[in-house]
């Protein structure tokens, strides 16, 4: 058999397990807040390697990699704003947004959440956090379908359009027929693979270029300020990058498994979990770039086809052609944990926060559960629309969704958890200008000097604050809802 042939092999076996998940989770699925939730019953370990592998993505063992392979640890300014951020959620975001999202209305989306937190009976919160969710994730899944389209061209020399439809499919194929069980269950697989591969190839690695102290040697003897976190930093870089840990709070796809948690008490065991298994997989995305950098300037013969192939191009060098294929599946797996993430959550803003909304409609389950698939499929062809031109590196497309949610919904969930005050009104502005300012910041020449999220993020939680302000008046639901949940926490905890 060829080399070509077993890492096929692999590739196959792992779209097949991903699908046969998929069919696993369609059975456990009978209504809505099964396929949107599923039935608030992970358990801590489901729930941290969900919440990592969604949130990693194809940036973890491609963007992260590539950036560091060609720009030096000073990249790694970003691993380490995101462990802080990832950890800072699971701490204050994870156990309250757990017992809130159930005590008011047992709200199963973030809009719903905000509608139901906020008593806004106009449904416009709602719906106007639903667009944010549409929009962006719109921009986010085409990052993934992207990466998809990279990793089968860097990897078996197909066609860049081939790629993307082979991931966009069997993806599409286990979210529509299983829903957020498919999605976690899928995740714990994925996750595992990430984590596996990200440690294995670095070490591995090593060994071919000489050891630690040859490999280290041959970084500095090619240029020194690779392995330096300061040579080539400024101010505002280094602000801009650990800003991207201020993005976990507003994230939709990752915070909606703090929802979906067994209990309080389980937000502790899987948050230890969740940041292990984050810090020792960061650690390895930049050990793998190191290495790779090291190896082929070792071996100039040797070319690396695109530098955010690196991880990929190495695990083939490395590994037996079918071990190897397995490291090409943890790529795949990274970049389908988080499309199939994102599809769910904007199916449920979909049905769940707009056509509901709008509409008012006393549909069944079975319909709704229905709808929620319809959207799955329309949201997909929307990305793939975007990704089918590949015009931008995935760690820009990445970075401005990232934006995006964080500065839109960071601070408002943050408020609506921990400030008895914020009306619907001033979440609603505060969002619109939040997103906005992202927006328009993100595509202008200011991007170059500070990331988007900075400003994004302040000028939405000022704005909400200051309208809340203006717009208060006392609310006894509000107030009795979020006494409870701060009862019920000190109760479980």
């Amino acid at each position: 058999m060829s080399d070509y042939t077993y890492q096929l092999l692999a590739i196959i076996l792992y779209l097949i397990a991903m699908i046969a998940i998929g069919l696993y989770a369609y059975k456990r699925t009978t209504n809505l807040d099964d396929y949107m939730l599923g039935g608030r019953n992970l358990n801590a370990t489901v729930s941290a390697l969900s919440a990592g592998a969604s949130d990693m993505s194809q940036w973890l063992l491609m963007g992260l990699p590539g950036a560091i392979y060609l720009s030096g640890l000073v990249e790694g300014w970003i691993a380490i704003g995101l462990l802080l951020g990832a950890w800072l959620n699971w701490i204050f975001v994870a156990p309250r947004l757990r017992v809130y999202t159930q005590v008011s209305n047992n709200s199963i989306t973030i809009p719903s959440f905000f509608d139901n937190r906020l008593k806004d009976n106009s449904k416009v919160l709602r719906i106007v956090s639903g667009i944010i969710i549409l929009v962006y994730f719109t921009f986010y899944v085409s990052s993934g379908m992207v990466a998809g389209g990279v990793f089968f061209e860097s990897s078996f020399g197909y066609n860049y359009h081939t790629g993307l439809l082979v991931v966009a499919g069997v993806t599409i194929v286990y979210t529509f027929i299983g829903g957020f069980l498919a999605v976690s269950f899928t995740d714990v697989v994925q996750g595992t693979m990430m984590f596996l591969a990200l440690v294995l190839v670095p070490i591995f690695g090593v060994f071919l270029t000489g050891g630690i102290g040859d490999t280290i040697s041959t970084i500095q003897e090619f240029d020194p300020t690779l392995l330096s976190f300061f040579a080539t930093a400024t101010a505002t870089g280094v602000i801009s990058s650990l800003a991207w840990g201020l993005g976990y709070f507003g994230q939709p796809h990752i915070i909606v498994r703090f929802m979906a948690i067994q209990s309080v008490k389980e937000t502790k065991k899987a948050r230890r979990i969740g940041i292990g298994w984050m810090f020792l997989s960061l650690v390895g995305a930049a050990a793998t770039a190191l290495v790779g950098v090291a190896y082929f300037q070792q071996n100039p013969d040797i070319t690396l086809t695109n530098h955010e192939a690196v991880f990929i191009q190495l695990g083939q060098i490395i590994f037996h052609p079918f071990i190897a294929g397995i490291m090409l599946a943890a790529v795949l797996a990274a970049i389908m944990s988080t499309v199939s993430s994102q599809l769910i959550v904007t199916s449920s803003a979909l049905v769940e926060d707009i056509y509901k909304a709008v509409f008012k409609s006393d549909a069944s389950d079975k319909q709704l559960v229905n709808l929620g698939r319809l959207a799955v499929l329309f949201v997909s062809a929307i990305a793939m629309i975007f990704a089918w031109q590949q015009n931008d590196t995935i760690l820009d497309l990445v970075s401005f969704a990232w934006a995006g949610f964080g500065a839109s919904f960071g601070p408002i969930i943050l408020l609506t958890l921990y400030w008895r005050k914020i009306t619907g009104i001033g979440a609603m502005w505060g969002m619109i200008v939040g997103a906005v300012t992202v927006f328009v910041w993100g595509t202008s020449k200011l991007s170059k000097y500070l990331y988007e999220i900075v400003p994004g993020f302040l000028l939405c939680l000022l704005v909400a604050v200051v309208v809340s302000l203006l717009t208060y008046k006392r609310n006894e639901a509000v107030e009795h809802e979020f006494n409870e949940t701060l009862e019920i926490i000190k109760r479980e905890k």
